[in-house]
């Protein structure tokens, strides 16, 4: 490693690197609470609209301003950190064959209620009157699904996007 890369390597106590991921969690934060906050407020619909558009294309325009602080190693540092934390506690590449049918039947299931639940609305209790309820308990479901499934369907799921991309059914013993 040369001296250069030393030098531009963003250590804890950099101030760069501070201020960037201050400016990045004020990204994140400035969306998440201030829309709900929002609705506290005596405001017309089409006001809080709009603010919540400010608030988001602010969050995004802080983002990139986050990275230009940190600079490229700094960003680098984060990512890095970011995912080995994913790779070290996130989803195993193999897992069995109990554990993949559990799975599967917990990523369709939010997938087939998507489906059904348009035509038999009435008949599902309290969906009607509390549907966000049962689309972010479903969201939730979906999401703790692609952990219980492995790495290897992550792998699946980013094969269908690769045009050259070729199943392989040969029996492993």
């Amino acid at each position: 490693m040369s001296n250069q890369d030393l030098t531009n390597r963003p250590t804890i106590h950099s101030w760069r690197l501070r201020l960037g991921v201050a400016i990045f969690l004020l990204s994140i934060v400035l969306p998440v609470a201030g829309i709900p906050a929002l609705s506290s407020f005596d405001l017309s619909t089409a006001m809080i609209s709009t603010i919540s558009g400010v608030l988001l294309v602010s969050a995004e325009l802080l983002g990139i301003v986050a990275v230009a602080v940190m600079g490229k190693p700094g960003y680098l540092y984060i990512k890095n950190r970011f995912f080995g934390f994913l790779k070290r506690y996130g989803p195993p590449q193999v897992v069995s064959r109990r554990r993949y049918t559990i799975g599967l039947i917990m990523f369709s299931t939010p997938l087939v209620f998507g489906l059904v639940s348009i035509y038999l609305a009435d008949y599902i209790p309290g969906y009607s009157q509390q549907p966000l309820y049962y689309a972010v308990s479903f969201d939730i479901l979906l999401l703790a699904s692609l952990f219980v499934l492995g790495g290897d369907f992550w792998d699946k799921i980013r094969s269908l996007f690769i045009y050259d991309a070729k199943a392989d059914f040969s029996e492993k013993n």
